[in-house]
């Protein structure tokens, strides 16, 4: 029996993680570890151990003898600052990993690197500019007005998951007004924000698995309506109560050039998010190296096991026959909610289920 440890194990994401393996049918011994007791104490896994936040000197030494007591055979890191932790410190990690190159890490981290790098590549992306100073935002929004028809701009922290610091604005006041309460009660500087090109189409999910720089798989969703966005400042979070499977070849293809524009030979999971311009072409918003969406369990559900993919992978483990793109019909609806379980429905079950 393989002996699998998730970091950030309470959390949705990696509970989500943890689902799928479950309902793979493959036998495996989890183990869980989290900075918060009563997150972790919910997690689906054989043991669990609270740990020290990834920040703290402790947490290598700390890892790595819960890895040694427990057998680990692999680590899958599922929160952005663990990702990026392990893969700095790589050799210091005694068992499996299964992670994007340091470098194509680093730049998806920074959404404005992973931004310029895409530009140089000619892969389509929002027109956006680093934010150097309070004192600039008139000219960014100069610069942002000629290139978009959009009166809206997108402010944004250039780190961070879940829309961290997101917010659509009108007014270079308006976004200075946001960006002074982070700097205030936040400690943000103002270089730590983008300013982007505002994107008003439909927004896209592209899910992908890749070993040694060749695509295993991949499958992309359609963002219907957002966990809370009605909550939100921005409209929005990036985590979707509906979301709907979607067979389009631009978005297949806009994704997979902007993995191999940071990484020329990909290697393990890549999420990258887009939404249509005006025009109605798909834009890369961002790339996710290293793990998986919030929603995973999603297409596990539907027939399409990327983590227990991911796991068979890192471990030498025989795959099952699938395509590259579109592994899962279109038309397939996740619906999910606080407190409620999500439920998958096939576009026919759902047209029907709706005009009753």
């Amino acid at each position: 029996m393989k002996r699998i440890l998730i970091t950030g194990a309470g959390g949705t994401a990696s509970g989500n993680f943890i689902a799928s393996l479950r309902m793979s049918g493959e036998s495996f011994h989890l183990v869980g570890v989290d900075t918060n007791p009563y997150h972790l104490a919910c997690a689906d896994v054989e043991a669990r151990y609270v740990v020290p936040r990834c920040d703290d000197p402790a947490y290598p030494r700390v890892l790595a003898e819960i890895i040694r007591r427990e057998r680990i055979d692999l680590v899958h890191p599922q929160p952005d600052v663990e990702v990026a932790f392990l893969s700095t410190h790589r050799n210091a990690i005694p068992t499996r990993l299964l992670l994007p190159s340091e470098t194509a890490i680093r730049t998806c981290h920074d959404k404005m690197a992973c931004n310029e790098a895409l530009v140089r590549a000619g892969v389509p992306v929002p027109f956006s500019v680093r934010l150097a100073s309070l004192d600039a935002l008139s000219a960014c929004f100069a610069t942002l007005s000629d290139a978009s028809e959009s009166e809206k701009v997108w402010v944004r922290a250039v780190r961070g998951a879940g829309s961290r610091a997101a917010l659509p604005v009108t007014t270079p006041e308006q976004a200075a007004g946001w960006i002074r309460y982070w700097i205030e009660e936040k400690g943000l500087q103002p270089a730590d924000f983008m300013l982007a090109e505002y994107l008003p189409g439909r927004e896209f999910a592209f899910q992908s698995l890749w070993y040694r720089g060749e695509l295993v798989t991949s499958m992309a969703r359609e963002r219907m309506e957002y966990l809370m966005g009605n909550l939100m400042p921005s409209g929005q979070s990036s985590s979707p109560s509906v979301a709907r499977t979607v067979h389009r070849d631009d978005v297949n293809d806009v994704a997979t050039r902007a993995v191999r524009a940071v990484d020329p030979e990909p290697h393990g999971v890549y999420c990258v998010d887009l939404k249509e311009n005006a025009a109605g072409q798909p834009c890369v918003t961002e790339i996710n190296p290293g793990r998986f969406f919030t929603t995973s369990n999603f297409f596990s559900t539907a027939g399409c096991n990327m983590p227990w993919y991911y796991v068979r992978l890192a471990l030498g483990g025989a795959l099952p026959e699938m395509p590259r793109y579109n592994p899962l019909p279109a038309d397939l609806y996740w619906v999910r909610g606080v407190d409620r379980a999500p439920r998958l429905f096939r576009g026919e079950a759902w047209d029907a289920r709706c005009a009753a």
